[in-house]
């Protein structure tokens, strides 16, 4: 059985631009928006995947990931998934050994940037660079699922303060 710990922050700064990878453009849906579980169509490039997720915790889920060919990925996102879809450029950048994931959202959910990096365990310590803003491991709004429901871009001015 798979398992996925993360933590996610907001990202206060362009400093993690120059040390980034070039980007790959996701396009995700889900065909269930069931908080204690999901099941997430991807497309990555031209790569596809079929992701089920059961929460655990917070920071820890369940996860389960099949490739599919992209041709079902494109028509599973365009015929069956839950609109509006997921779409935002990946970049990966390496900081005191850990793997960054650092994502920019695109469409509905323009001008929110994640980043996330994944540990061995809840309790894990580890260097944080300087761009990273609030941590948001623990706040349900930032979790890709919730951003199908309810996008960034129509986050009240209020809420968008306290992010």
């Amino acid at each position: 059985m798979g398992r996925e710990i993360e933590r996610k922050f907001l990202v206060n700064s362009d400093h993690w631009r120059s040390p980034a990878t070039t980007g790959v453009v996701f396009r995700q849906g889900y065909l269930s928006l069931d908080p204690h579980r999901s099941v997430r169509v991807r497309l990555a490039g031209e790569t596809g995947s079929l992701n089920i997720k059961g929460k655990i915790s917070v920071l820890s889920r369940h996860e389960f990931e099949y490739t599919i060919s992209a041709k079902d990925a494109h028509e599973l996102l365009d015929t069956l998934c839950i609109q509006p879809l997921i779409v935002k450029t990946r970049y990966r950048l390496t900081h005191s050994g850990r793997i960054w994931e650092i994502d920019e959202f695109s469409g509905d959910n323009a001008g929110l940037i994640i980043a996330e990096v994944e540990i061995e365990s809840e309790d894990q310590r580890f260097d944080t660079p300087e761009w990273l803003g609030k941590e948001v491991s623990d706040d349900p709004r930032y979790l890709n699922i919730n951003l199908v429901k309810r996008p960034y871009s129509r986050w009240p001015q209020r809420e968008l303060r306290r992010s």
